[in-house]
Formats: C-alpha cells, sequence, structure tokens
C-alpha cells in the first residue's frame, strides 16, 4: 500500500511458524504452501501462530524459506526481496484505497483490530480494457495475513482501531504510488454503509478521494 497513505506481497500461505521458538516456547509446524482459497492469482491468505505462557507470547511474523522465489511476474522486478517494514493505525471507519503498484509485492499482517481488506485484479483490464476486473473480499483479523503480488490493486477498511504492519519489495520513493477510486462504479466493490459517520461513507485522504477511475488509470498506464 502506499507509504505515508496506507499500508501497504507472492508470499506464504498459512504463515505458521516453523523451527525453532524462544526458549520455553515448543516450535509450530510449517503451513503447508498454496494460495489458501483466492480466486485471484498469486494472492494467499495465512495465519500466524501465537505462542503464549505465563511470561507474554511469541508470534514468527515473516519467515523468508516460507515465502519461495519472488519473481518478476508477482513482485513486478527481477531479484525482488522485502526491503521495507511499515506500521499503519487506522480509526475505525478509515478506509484506505484503492492503490496499486507496478513494481511492488506487499505482505500485510493485521497486529491487531480487525480489516476489510478488498483486493482488485487489475491484469485483465490492462491486457482489455473491455475485461472486467477480478474483485475479492476478505475480513482479517490479528495475527491473518495475505500477500498481494503486483498487478493486484488493494484497499481496506478498518472495522475497528486498527495496527497493520505490511513488508514490500520496494523502497519508498513515490514513483509506484498509483490508484483508482474506492468506490469507481464500473467496479463495483461492494464496501459496506459505515456507521458513525453522516453520510455512511468512510473516512478517507484528500489522494483517495481524488483518485481516478480505473478505466483513466488504465488508459495512462497503457499510453506510457
Amino acid at each position: 500500500m502506499s507509504q505515508g497513505e496506507t499500508p501497504a506481497g507472492e508470499a506464504p500461505a498459512g504463515e505458521t511458524p516453523a523451527g525453532e521458538a524462544p526458549a520455553g516456547e515448543a516450535p509450530a509446524a510449517e503451513a503447508p504452501a498454496g494460495e489458501a482459497g483466492s480466486r485471484i492469482r498469486g494472492v494467499r491468505y495465512g495465519r500466524l501462530n501465537r505462542l503464549a505462557d505465563s511470561r507474554g507470547s511469541f508470534v514468527e511474523i515473516w519467515r523468508a524459506s516460507l515465502l519461495g522465489q519472488l519473481t518478476e511476474e508477482v513482485a513486478g522486478l527481477p531479484g525482488a526481496r522485502f526491503v521495507q517494514a511499515n506500521l499503519s493505525t487506522s480509526a475505525p471507519g478509515v478506509l484506505r484505497g484503492l492503490h496499486y503498484h507496478r513494481r511492488q509485492l506487499d505482505y500485510w499482517t493485521v497486529v491487531s483490530g480487525r480489516a476489510l481488506v478488498a483486493l482488485v485484479d487489475v491484469r485483465p483490464v490492462l491486457a482489455d480494457p473491455s475485461a472486467h476486473a477480478v474483485i475479492e473480499m476478505r475480513e482479517l483479523g490479528a495475527a491473518e495475513a495475505v500477500t498481494i503480488p503486483t498487478g493486484v490493486a488493494h484497499g481496506f477498511l478498518a472495522l475497528e482501531s486498527l495496527q497493520l504492519l505490511y513488508l514490500v519489495t520496494n523502497e519508498y520513493d513515490g514513483t509506484d504510488e498509483l490508484g483508482f477510486a474506492w468506490d469507481d462504479p464500473a467496479v463495483g466493490v461492494p464496501w459496506p454503509r459505515i456507521g458513525g459517520t453522516p453520510d455512511g461513507r468512510p473516512i478517507l485522504s484528500d489522494r483517495d478521494r481524488s483518485n481516478p477511475t480505473l478505466l483513466a488509470l488504465v488508459g495512462s498506464l497503457r499510453a506510457r
């Protein structure tokens, strides 16, 4: 997601820690590989394993050996690796998106709270502007994760006070921060009505309020 705007990874499905844990804590089993229930190519969902005792808890957020190779197809650039980690906080009713990257893969983990995540596969529309984007929505809670490949636009609605940690494969420089309107009627993401706001609409940044339509974004990308 966008730096300073949203959090803004092909990453492991079922991000269950494997291997050694801190002293006194049993190691967790490695999660199976797979695209865990997603209709969108390269998107993977998972749940982190929390080990707790009277001293506190331990959660392994990410492990490179579970990731597999980050190909240019999913990460946008050859030789990609995670190079930056960000922590975003959002009040209930905040919507961040929809954001799109050409050379960045994202790996999101909910630290606390609940998020309604919307993913829009833009790749079919880039190939043929008359095609329909594929939309997928899923609610994620604490210790749940999603990997978002290049070419899949993303956004989320904070259903309650939210902390989202995300790893990305591109250091922020502002040149790959693209997006389109969260409520573009031609896309039709079924966002819910927001309670507690005067008109039932989400709380948006100035940038997200002024994003173009998806077709306008695709037109500008195809012209480059």
